[in-house]
């Protein structure tokens, strides 16, 4: 397996960038001992990759780009103004001299139409999706897309809805990102979607059932973990877990509970636990 263990910029603030909380950022994940940092791009697009790149340099991190389609960019209903969208996030990947840009790119976050997913509608999403990935291709980026929980999205649940919409679209550089929160709620179990994936799957947000240290939830870490071993996977590890400790997550991520651990303490016990089931 090639494995690069990363930290999400949510591990450390709260998704409103700006250069101060990104320098921020990037200097806890390093000092940490992450490979790398998974940066949520604000839809604004308002990120100086020059900058950023430097901010990297400067720490010897690598960095991953991911950006969450809002309700307004809702592919199905807004398929020019998503399609805009992705393609600003795609040039920022590339700008940042990465190739990886993951997320929830299926549909808008809290969009819905009060239905199942209709055949239209995947029509539409597989049009616009031919043409970004098409696009990502010219930039050297490849695209995971992310399948989140029924409460957050219709579009795609589970990590078979995305394995169908990719090979319903048919193009080699759209991948599967894992988030295992959404598995622990849609997922019959943590070994088969990950089996059925091999090597399609190449990004996961490593979260446990409450979004605090991973193996003090409820999540089957021993299935997750073995299925990882037996399709050799090679990708990014990420965690995505949150800290109340950290200014406006709590009522950013629904994190009403306090938070046992402080957001250092929770990425560097979360880190050496990943590292010791896979070592």
């Amino acid at each position: 397996m090639k494995i690069k263990f990363g930290a999400s910029l949510l591990s450390w603030i709260t998704p409103q960038w700006t250069p101060e909380a990104g320098k921020y950022a990037i200097e806890k994940t390093a000092e940490a001992g992450f490979d790398l940092i998974e940066i949520l791009l604000p839809t604004s697009m308002q990120f100086d990759t020059q900058t950023v790149k430097k901010q990297l340099d400067d720490n010897r991190l690598e960095a991953v780009c991911s950006l969450n389609l809002p309700k307004e960019k809702h592919i199905a209903f807004y398929p020019e103004e998503a399609t805009r969208l992705i393609k600003e996030a795609i040039n920022k990947t590339s700008e940042l001299e990465t190739d990886f840009l993951g997320g929830v790119l299926h549909g808008g976050l809290g969009a819905f139409s009060g239905e199942p997913l209709k055949e239209s509608e995947i029509n539409v999403i597989t049009d616009v999706w031919s043409e970004i990935s098409d696009y990502a291709a010219t930039k050297g980026v490849n695209i995971g897309i992310e399948p989140i929980n029924r409460y957050e999205s219709y579009v795609c649940n589970t990590a078979k809805n995305v394995l169908d919409l990719i090979e319903r679209i048919g193009k080699n550089n759209l991948f599967l990102h894992l988030d295992t929160f959404h598995m622990n709620i849609e997922e019959n179990n943590f070994y088969d979607p990950v089996i059925l994936a091999g090597n399609k799957l190449k990004h996961v947000h490593m979260t446990d059932s409450h979004r605090g240290m991973l193996g003090e939830g409820t999540v089957n870490w021993q299935e997750f973990f073995q299925a990882l071993k037996d399709i050799d996977f090679e990708g990014n590890l990420v965690l995505e877990n949150f800290s109340s400790s950290v200014p406006g997550m709590q009522s950013m991520v629904s994190l009403w509970q306090t938070s046992p651990y402080n957001e250092s303490d929770l990425a560097l016990g979360s880190l050496k636990f990943m590292k010791k089931h896979l070592s």
